[in-house]
């Protein structure tokens, strides 16, 4: 007997041969990608056939996979000048056959009626801004969702009704998830009081470099001093 994931799964490849394809996931998760054009029929379906039944969107989230899958610390050993979370990363390092979109849309599906859940990916266009179509006319609760991923990735959603900040301020700049977003920020915020406001200036933050803790020899397990006496006085070499 086949399981419920490997039932949806078939069920999945048989409708959608063409427009969704499997992705590597957990045991017990179904996972599958699916390009941007099939995006609103592919939901559409998704939601209304009743072999599916996915009526609620439960999640959806940003993905930036700027140069995924490249280390960028030597992370096996400790170094003399710790380990600076603030990257200076060379696109030109990106190789051309790794290349891929760089946002993506993860969007978390689940049918109440079937009692399985449904992970579904679409990357982004590949320009700047990137865009993909909105999924609120589909399943209303994108809206919030939608706003979040625009708000701290920058996609924008085609077609939503009302996209603005949701986290971040109005007068933000940049969006903070972003994997080439600076930790310390562009700009911070402070009171002028000559000018009786909150204004906006370039950030006074010093960078913060993380150093790894050392970890010296600990004397306990020296053999040595295993072998002096409980009680004996302790020599200058003991000490």
């Amino acid at each position: 007997m086949s399981s419920r994931t490997e039932t949806l799964a078939s069920r999945l490849t048989a409708r959608f041969a063409q427009e969704l394809r499997p992705l590597p996931a957990l045991p017990n998760e179904v996972a599958f990608e699916v390009d941007a054009a099939n995006l609103i029929a592919v939901c559409r379906e998704l939601r209304d056939n009743a072999e599916f039944g996915f009526e609620q969107l439960i999640d959806l989230a940003g993905v930036d996979y700027l140069d995924y899958g490249r280390e960028e610390w030597n992370t096996l050993a400790s170094t003399a000048t710790g380990f600076s979370r603030g990257v200076n990363r060379i696109k030109e390092h990106v190789s051309e056959e790794t290349k891929q979109p760089r946002f993506a849309v993860i969007y978390q599906l689940l049918s109440i009626s079937n009692n399985w859940r449904l992970r579904l990916r679409c990357f982004t266009n590949e320009g700047e801004p990137p865009v993909i179509d909105s999924v609120y006319d589909v399943w209303n609760s994108a809206n919030w969702f939608e706003r979040e991923a625009f708000d701290l990735f920058g996609i924008m959603f085609r077609n939503h009704p009302d996209l603005r900040r949701i986290l971040t301020d109005y007068g933000f700049i940049g969006h903070p998830f972003r994997k080439d977003f600076p930790l310390i920020g562009n700009v911070e915020v402070k009171y002028d009081t000559a000018k009786g406001r909150v204004v906006y200036q370039p950030v006074t933050i010093e960078p913060r470099t993380l150093v790894p803790r050392v970890i010296r020899e600990d004397n306990r397990y020296d053999q040595v001093l295993k072998e002096v006496p409980v009680g004996a006085a302790a020599s200058p070499a003991n000490r």
